[in-house]
């Protein structure tokens, strides 16, 4: 039987496991995020633990064999309305489930948090991705996302009803 992915739920106190496991995924997969890894390398402490202070966010970490190898937050914006953001999933625990996770696990906190609307954005092209978003009922919306560095091309928006 193959090692089984578990979730953990991340405070401020390890920003320095959250700041690694970003800085991994803007290196692994920059076609992905918007952000630059450039961006995040800058700031210390102070900066790090700044970014879990939205009130009411929820921040996951996933581990395998104790070593952290996927990340996500889910993040109230009012309205009714949470977003997922950072999901990310490593190479070395791609295809085994832990986006569907980790996915699963900001949905459940979305939905105990009383949100109406799960919205993500995503990078046009992106096919893993949105084949993941899809699987899990979020569909494109026609709202437009930001704009990426080229400033032409916008981030998708997909979003799934929760109740």
């Amino acid at each position: 039987m193959g090692r089984m992915v578990t979730l953990r739920v991340v405070t401020t106190d390890d920003w320095p496991l959250w700041r690694d496991l970003r800085v991994a995924a803007l290196t692994e997969s920059p076609h992905a995020f918007k952000a630059r890894v450039a961006d995040w390398h800058r700031g210390g402490e102070e900066e790090w633990r700044a970014r879990f202070g939205r009130p009411g966010a929820h921040h996951l970490v996933a581990f395998l064999d104790g070593r952290g190898v996927g990340l996500a937050r889910g993040v109230p914006v009012g309205d009714g309305v949470s977003e997922l953001r950072s999901l990310w999933a490593g190479s070395r625990v791609r295809g085994r489930g832990a986006g569907d996770l980790l996915l699963g696990a900001v949905e459940a906190w979305a939905r105990g948090s009383g949100a109406a609307t799960l919205r993500l954005t995503v990078i046009p092209g992106n096919d893993h991705a949105m084949a993941l978003y899809r699987r899990h009922g979020f569909a494109v919306t026609t709202e437009h996302g930001p704009l990426l560095p080229d400033g032409v091309t916008r981030e998708l928006v997909m979003a799934k009803a929760l109740r």
